[in-house]
């Protein structure tokens, strides 16, 4: 499939760069439903290239969100409800109709608050490593605190072992995170972080109605398993998938396997799901 990068104004005030993976003007017009990947904290929709390789088949949509990567960068707007309005703006701006909502880690966080505010938008949900609160300031946050520009290549790879793998992950693939790292200003760093963790979580803000598939590391030490059934059973007729062996950052360590599983997701929602 053909596949370009897109600086895409949005109505919320700032552009933001947007890969699209195939004809997404055919696609809507035709009925089609593009799959629509929401990146974690820290990242860029770069951090989805080994996922979409995978994928080559499906219509895909890839944004950078505020403040990462290349899209613009406002002061003090950062808020969950502030990012999810930048997706539904999205949604706007390229004529899409409804999508399937794959968000990785706190990208996942995004996807569910979007699927609160706006469920005609969402034809299903993938949450892969997402939380189910980030709710209260995590251990890492007072670290942020002290964070002043410029930031040094030295802390974001340092930054890096937060989390833990237990897969080889190409370092190519870790050079481009500590890019997207280097990209973002201590502000942004702060400001993000801070608009996910006082969030009311999506699932006690509201109900989730769209079909889920969660992927979800057994060996994730910051998004414990319980919280993960517990988010499973806020969203009905939803599925959990245990990924053995594998850490919080399951995109990054299995997106082979995680690109299996969305193909085979994505037929059955198309047939029926559950």
């Amino acid at each position: 499939m053909e596949s370009a990068v897109r600086t895409v104004a949005l109505r919320t005030g700032i552009n933001v760069p947007c890969f699209v993976q195939g004809r997404l003007e055919r696609a809507v017009d035709d009925g089609g439903t593009p799959l629509l990947l929401l990146h974690a904290w820290g990242e860029s929709w770069r951090s989805f290239e080994r996922l979409i390789a995978a994928i080559p088949d499906l219509v895909v949509v890839a944004p950078d969100l505020r403040g990462h990567g290349l899209a613009e960068k406002p002061s003090g707007a950062y808020s969950l409800v502030e990012v999810a309005e930048d997706v539904v703006a999205l949604f706007g701006a390229l004529g899409l109709v409804r999508a399937h909502v794959l968000g990785s880690s706190s990208g996942g966080y995004v996807a569910q608050q979007l699927a609160v505010m706006h469920p005609e938008l969402v034809a299903s949900l993938i949450l892969v490593g997402a939380p189910l609160s980030l709710h209260g300031k995590p251990a890492f946050a007072a670290e942020m605190e002290s964070l002043t520009d410029p930031i040094s290549e030295e802390w974001v790879r340092g930054s890096l072992s937060w989390y833990r793998l237990l897969h080889t992950v190409p370092a190519s693939y870790i050079e481009d995170r500590v890019q997207d790292g280097l990209a973002m200003p201590a502000a942004i760093w702060k400001e993000s972080l801070r608009g996910y963790y006082e969030a009311v979580p999506p699932t006690e803000a509201g109900s989730i109605s769209a079909p889920a598939l969660i992927l979800w590391g057994a060996h994730d030490h910051l998004v414990p398993r319980h919280h993960q059934e517990t988010l499973a059973s806020r969203i009905p007729g939803s599925r959990l998938e245990i990924y053995e062996e594998t850490g919080h950052l399951v995109l990054w360590e299995c997106p082979e396997r995680v690109a299996g599983d969305v193909v085979g997701f994505l037929n059955d929602v198309r047939g029926g799901w559950p």
